[in-house]
């Protein structure tokens, strides 16, 4: 049995599923489905399902942001309250880049909302919700705090640079140049999700459909859904200059934090991407009924993307087994 097969098995059968991807210079070596997109509907992942992407969504956040740049719509440096005034006197000296490497210090829009919230808030809510927050947790750029609310406002900005909806540009700038043409940043009511995961919840001896919470329309941070299928297209844009200047993807790539992240595997943060220091990009992605994992070893060519419609496990040990095992498997040869 391969690592991988190891790894799938709790995915396998009537149970909530996994759609793992494993690239290699640029070519899929391993694409597996196993498990069910939709638990009551009997529908099974394939490697076209499209997943809730959750927290892996910043990546795209941030080359929206870094293609606006490119194109002189804004700058990395500019003050956030540049673009939304409507910003609190709490964020001044805020500005993309810090929003960018969870550097700015705001609060957590998460934990500014009521107990009793009912409905679900959007990314412009939450300029709302950060007026209510204080003084940030530090001052902006001396240190470092992972920051939903950060994304959510770089949502924001994309727009007001753009003058165009979030989804919107990332359909037009990224996703179809890309030929993703079945992603999308999921707004209901405006469009769909083709082939779609339904996220799920261990419940007893069974699974209980768990799909949206409160903060699930929040865009920026975390509402892209995706397939294993388009991400091969996505990861092969990051390594050359089809989407982004080789100058903005260093941005991305490479260290933008000058203090400890005190996060496991995590030695630094640059522009939607964590850094473990030793040659690894990763990301994570977790939300209600949804886990997912990306991991790119640039220097060795090789990616493992793995996306679950279940609330656990968290898949990155298991991704990180799979891909260290093809590491292992090239040294060898």
């Amino acid at each position: 049995m391969t690592e991988a097969d190891a790894r799938l098995q709790r995915y396998t059968g009537e149970v909530p599923g996994a759609a793992l991807l494993v690239l290699r210079d640029g070519e899929p070596v391993l694409r597996r489905s196993v498990g069910l997109a939709d638990v009551d509907a009997g529908t099974p992942v394939t490697p076209a399902t499209n997943f809730r992407l959750a927290s892996v969504s910043k990546q795209f956040t941030a080359a929206a942001v870094l293609l606006l740049a490119e194109d002189g719509r804004l700058r990395l440096d500019d003050p956030v309250r540049r673009w939304l005034p409507e910003l609190p006197a709490s964020a001044d000296g805020v500005t993309l880049h810090h929003l960018l490497s969870h550097t700015s210090g705001l609060h957590d829009y998460e934990d500014l909302m009521a107990a009793d919230f009912h409905g679900q808030v959007r990314d412009a809510g939450v300029v709302g919700l950060l007026a209510s927050g204080g003084e940030p947790y530090f001052a902006p750029g001396s240190a470092y705090r992972y920051s939903n609310s950060a994304y959510a406002l770089l949502a924001l900005v994309v727009e007001q640079a753009s003058g165009k909806p979030y989804q919107d540009v990332l359909r037009e700038r990224i996703f179809v140049p890309l030929g993703m043409t079945h992603s999308v940043a999921f707004v209901d009511g405006l469009n769909t999700v083709d082939a779609r995961a339904y996220g799920h919840s261990a419940d007893g001896g069974g699974w209980r459909r768990t799909d949206q919470s409160t903060t699930s329309a929040v865009l920026g941070d975390g509402g892209i859904y995706s397939s294993i299928d388009d991400l091969a297209r996505w990861d092969a844009a990051l390594a050359d200059d089809r989407l982004l200047s080789e100058a903005s993807r260093a941005l991305a790539f490479s260290p933008q934090t000058t203090t400890p992240t005190g996060e496991a595997d995590v030695a630094a943060y640059g522009y939607g991407w964590r850094l473990d220091g030793q040659g690894l990009l990763w990301h994570s992605g977790e939300t209600i009924g949804f886990r997912n994992v990306i991991l790119r070893w640039p220097a060795q060519r090789l990616t493992v993307v793995m996306l679950t419609n279940r609330n656990a496990p968290e898949p990155y040990a298991d991704a990180r087994a799979i891909g260290e095992a093809f590491l292992r498997e090239a040294t060898a040869r």
